[in-house]
């Protein structure tokens, strides 16, 4: 298993913006689907956006995205595939939460966390309003 680590979060007004970070342990991410849940308290784990692994080198994946974060958060690879980003845009108080990144070998990038075996340790977002 890879351990993931993220990092980029903390705490803005809404309206703004933030981009995290999903690292492996010293490792590439480009043979792996990438996906982004958060928690907020006293929620379950949900689904944020995802992106699949592709056989193609010409292409970084499909993405998958939770209705309530589309149009206002990106998920991408970066240009060396080691590492995956979640842009995060027009941030709302309702996506405060600890976000997670977890990935699978040769993944989909469904939208369930039982898809997943490798994850992080999260981090916490706050918006304030």
């Amino acid at each position: 298993q890879e351990q993931l680590v993220e990092s980029g979060g903390g705490t803005v007004q809404a309206g703004d913006s933030l981009r995290l970070s999903c690292a492996a342990s010293g490792r590439t991410l480009s043979n792996y689907a990438v996906a982004w849940f958060r928690q907020a308290p006293g929620k379950e784990r949900e689904f944020v956006a995802a992106i699949s692994w592709s056989a193609f080198s010409w292409s970084a994946g499909s993405t998958y995205y939770a209705d309530s974060v589309k149009g206002r958060f990106t998920i991408s690879r970066d240009n060396a595939q080691k590492t995956a980003a979640l842009q995060m845009n027009s941030l709302r108080p309702e996506d405060t939460a600890v976000y997670y990144c977890a990935a699978e070998f040769r993944g989909s990038g469904v939208n369930s966390p039982g898809h997943y075996s490798n994850w992080g340790q999260g981090t916490q977002v706050t918006v304030s309003s």
